[in-house]
């Protein structure tokens, strides 16, 4: 989770004896979504497809899983056997594409977030998101874990002043709750991180307490 601005002290309301920060969370998070490189084929009906156009995507589902595929995209993967030793993250789930990185809500334990674009041409980095791969190591690293300093934010996770999400170990505030507004944090939340609005993001108030 990237957050890049600066906290401003704010009253959380009349009577209020909590104090909330506001920060700007990094709307385009470009480090949370990778791009899944779909090698040659394509999803799209498109003559300039190299593929020539009458290729189509993987069904992804459930269990299904992937490996890096720097072919294409940095931080590109490919769709592989669960039993190549090239793979490395297996599909907790298989969602909608999402144009906005904010609207993805993976499940707990989820430890990398992967687009699946369909693109034009072979260019995967231009492509339009058609599914979501909410992806689990298939090694014993899981920072998706809640207090593990990765993944998505979840309850039980840490974040520092800037609201980024950080290993619990390391220190930060506990979230305790993920919601709307500021006022729905329960009253043990004393120190609250109030979040510039970010489109489909579904909560804009981080309910925390110092550890």
């Amino acid at each position: 989770m990237s957050v890049h601005g600066s906290t401003r002290a704010r009253n959380r309301g009349a009577g209020g004896s909590r104090s909330t920060r506001t920060v700007l969370l990094d709307c385009a998070k470009a480090g949370l979504l990778l791009a899944l490189v779909l090698g040659a084929g394509t999803a799209c009906n498109d003559s300039s497809s190299p593929a020539g156009g009458d290729q189509k995507a993987k069904e992804w589902k459930t269990g299904d899983c992937a490996g890096p595929d720097t072919s294409k995209s940095k931080d590109g993967y490919q769709a592989l056997d669960c039993d190549d030793p090239e793979a490395t993250i297996k599909a907790l789930q298989v969602k909608d594409g999402e144009i906005f990185a904010g609207a993805v809500e993976c499940p707990a334990g989820t430890d990398e977030i992967i687009s699946v674009k369909v693109s034009y041409g072979g260019d995967a980095g231009a492509g339009l998101p058609s599914k979501t791969i909410c992806g689990r190591n298939l090694s014993g690293d899981h920072p998706g874990d809640a207090g593990m300093g990765g993944g998505q934010l979840v309850v039980g996770d840490c974040v520092d002043d800037q609201a980024k999400e950080v290993a619990c170990a390391s220190g930060g505030s506990k979230v305790l709750a993920l919601a709307e507004k500021v006022e729905e944090c329960p009253a043990e939340a004393d120190n609250p991180i109030e979040l510039f609005p970010s489109p489909g993001r579904p909560y804009d108030a981080i309910c925390t307490a110092k550890a």
